[in-house]
């Protein structure tokens, strides 16, 4: 093998993850970019915000990203920049290519951590002609914070993620102004924060349960065009708001960058788009983990942080064997097998009543240390006393009280091990459900 480890992907998720493998006993990484730099996304993100949960200060995108580079360089991971990986195998094979040729490199594990790319406007099915000024929020926050460049003068933005607020303030701030900010759903989709500091301080138009039907312009977006929809969704006719402007930023969402999981055999779920895993990050196709944005889309960088910390320890003691890697932060080590085989009861994991996914997928019991940790989104908006309950069947396991949910917000429960000593795989899925309490 030429190293014990390698990481595809060298954002926040990467360092990481890499930096954790290496804290955990790895001495042989080796972490593949396909940028000229480390750093990922965060190196465009020029906004504060990071970091708060993580290292306890406000920081910038480059700020944080910033910050794990240096861990890295203080370790002796390799790394290898303007790299593209054109291929992965299953039994730990990758394949290159950059200025130095084509070539294949192999290793005991891999690390996953790719990120994602954002929706377009065929996705969402907006019709019209095809003019320039029509971006993806990150292509214009790329154009604005990286290469200087203006994106326009009168704007407006589609979809009220992050990304999309974030961007709306910085248009504001360049001097544009910025028509609407519009979404679909009966509320913004972004954190509460992002909604106050971005429209709310610049006073920018919020147009919920309307979406964007058609652009209109020849060399140039002229206008857009906007209706309401229904709770289903669906256009209303006779509620057309016609735009005189000359951008749309889209911010539609994201799509885990799973295309070399899938060349590698990984199983990806329906629900998040990323690979199926186990409680310890590790995918269905042993020796390879994936997270951060490749596993399930996060609002936090924060937490791709505290994700991909326990990726790189899981790695770490895969390679290692039976070896421990650090300290209990919920997973036993030295578990090799994928398939339950050779570690127990392996449970289904399955998202019940207001929540859209659960991360891990599948549990095997016998690796779990004092706590189970799964991440979850809900549906909808939950206010005071909700409620999430963790249950098999008609038999509750856990309970946890929320003071507030939203779908724009990841949540995690904690359930401790003893809790699960007499579940059973038999009995059925075990479920993550939000309620009112």
């Amino acid at each position: 093998m030429d190293y014990q480890l390698i990481v595809i992907g060298g954002g926040p998720a990467g360092l990481a993850a890499a930096h954790s493998a290496w804290e955990n006993g790895l001495t042989k990484i080796l972490i593949v970019e396909r940028d000229k730099h480390l750093g990922g996304i965060l190196n465009q993100c020029i906004h504060n915000g990071f970091g708060l949960h993580h290292f306890g200060e406000e920081l910038s995108g480059p700020e944080y990203a910033d910050r794990f580079i240096k861990f890295v360089e203080e370790t002796g991971v390799d790394v290898m920049t303007d790299t593209m990986v054109l291929d992965i195998t299953a039994d730990h094979e990758i394949y290159v290519s950059n200025k130095e040729g084509y070539r294949m490199i192999s290793a005991e594990a891999i690390v996953l951590a790719m990120g994602c790319r954002e929706r377009t406007r065929d996705s969402v099915g907006i019709a019209g002609s095809r003019p320039a000024g029509v971006y993806t929020a990150g292509t214009a926050q790329l154009l604005m914070n990286i290469m200087g460049l203006s994106v326009g003068k009168r704007v407006v933005v589609r979809g009220t993620g992050d990304i999309g607020l974030i961007m709306a303030r910085r248009m504001k701030l360049e001097g544009a102004e910025v028509l609407a900010c519009i979404g679909a759903s009966d509320h913004p989709d972004g954190l509460a924060r992002n909604v106050n500091q971005c429209l709310k301080d610049y006073d920018i138009p919020l147009l919920l349960r309307h979406t964007v039907t058609e652009i209109r312009g020849k060399d140039r977006v002229e206008q857009v065009v906007a209706m309401e929809v229904d709770e289903h969704r669906n256009v209303i006719p006779g509620t057309e708001i016609v735009f005189d402007c000359d951008t749309l930023l889209l911010s539609i969402g994201l799509i885990p960058e799973n295309e070399l999981s899938i060349k590698a055999g990984v199983p990806l779920d329906s629900r998040t788009s990323g690979a199926v895993v186990y409680e310890n990050n590790e995918t269905m196709v042993p020796g390879i983990f994936a997270c951060g944005n490749v596993l399930q889309v996060h609002d936090l960088v924060d937490f791709v942080t505290e994700e991909s910390i326990r990726a790189g320890k899981s790695a770490a003691e895969f390679v290692l064997g039976g070896a421990k890697a650090g300290t209990d932060d919920g997973t036993k080590a030295g578990v090799k097998a994928c398939d339950g085989a050779d570690s127990g009861e392996v449970l289904d994991m399955a998202a019940g009543e207001n929540v859209k996914y659960t991360v891990p997928m599948k549990v095997r019991k016998d690796n779990v240390g004092k706590t189970l940790e799964v991440s979850f989104r809900v549906k909808k908006i939950f206010g005071e006393n909700s409620v999430v309950t963790v249950m098999q069947g008609d038999r509750q396991i856990a309970r946890f009280k929320r003071p507030y949910m939203s779908s724009s917000k990841m949540e995690k429960v904690k359930v401790p091990l003893k809790l699960l000593q007499d579940v059973k795989a038999e009995d059925g899925p075990v479920t993550i459900s939000a309620v009112e309490a």
